[in-house]
């Protein structure tokens, strides 16, 4: 029997976790009045909110503050496990709405862990209230270095039709002519409106774009390392490796091993109301 659905801001608990496992699709936009550390206990999940967008595979999380306008986009099945902890719950919020970065070990098992306490928790269970309280004050820490691993939302209808166009072609010939006939735009244009309106250059989101899906593709299962290269636009293993390296900060290959090695079963999912 499938469980009821959860109203997430409704739940009596100041601080519980919640898990779900998600087909591929997208959730609406939409806000929480709780704090939020999202994570993809498997797969890979899409984070979108006003300006950004970012990839988040094992290994990874992103810190929302209460009512960040977000959305989560999978592109494969994917778990997701999330902490909510109103906002009294945490004395010491990271700065800024958003803020993603590489979970530590000790981050990790303790979100894997917060999943025995779900929203139907008692609100006066002492040892799940002394546990979000050091996983609350824990934060601040586990956010100090944020990873730029994200790519810019266009605000007018031209931009994002060129970052769709881009965002389709990663994995064969583009070129910021095509991107500019896709936008209706001339090239100088286009190159302007990448710079004024994404603070980047279009070959630049390019580049980063293919990054990110090699990061998504390396963190499927069975994912070989020559096949992700080529299928984000690479003829070279070796051009490949050395901008992924530079990019992540580490090997192709031991990204793909560290993420295989993440990947950890978590209970039956709750459902809720709204995701991510």
């Amino acid at each position: 029997m499938p469980r009821p659905l959860v109203d997430v801001d409704s739940a009596p608990a100041s601080a519980f976790c919640l898990t779900d496992a998600l087909s591929p699709s997208t959730s609406p936009w939409h806000t929480h009045r709780r704090h939020q550390l999202l994570y993809a206990a498997s797969g890979a999940l899409h984070l979108e909110v006003a300006e950004a967008q970012w990839l988040l595979p094992p290994q990874r999380a992103a810190w929302l503050a209460a009512g960040t306008r977000h959305r989560v986009r999978t592109t494969q099945p994917a778990t997701l496990c999330t902490v909510y902890l109103k906002p009294s719950r945490v004395p010491s919020a990271p700065s800024g709405d958003c803020r993603v970065f590489v979970l530590p070990p000790l981050a990790r098992e303790m979100l894997l862990h917060s999943t025995r306490w779900g929203p139907e928790r008692s609100p006066r269970d002492p040892v799940a209230e002394s546990f979000f309280s050091t996983l609350a004050h824990l934060l601040s820490e586990w956010s100090a270095e944020p990873r730029d691993w994200r790519l810019p939302r266009a605000r007018t209808p031209e931009l994002e039709r060129a970052m769709a166009y881009t965002l389709a072609h990663l994995s064969g010939p583009v070129t910021l002519a095509g991107a500019a006939k896709a936008a209706g735009l001339s090239q100088r244009t286009l190159a302007r409106r990448f710079d004024d309106e994404a603070g980047t250059s279009w070959r630049r989101f390019l580049h980063d774009a293919r990054m990110l899906r090699a990061m998504e593709l390396l963190a499927e299962d069975g994912a070989r390392v020559t096949q992700t290269a080529y299928a984000v636009g690479f003829e070279s293993l070796a051009a490949f490796t050395h901008a992924f390296t530079a990019f992540t900060g580490e090997r192709p290959r031991d990204f793909r091993q560290r993420v295989a090695e993440g990947t950890t079963p978590l209970p039956s999912p709750t459902r809720r109301k709204r995701r991510g």
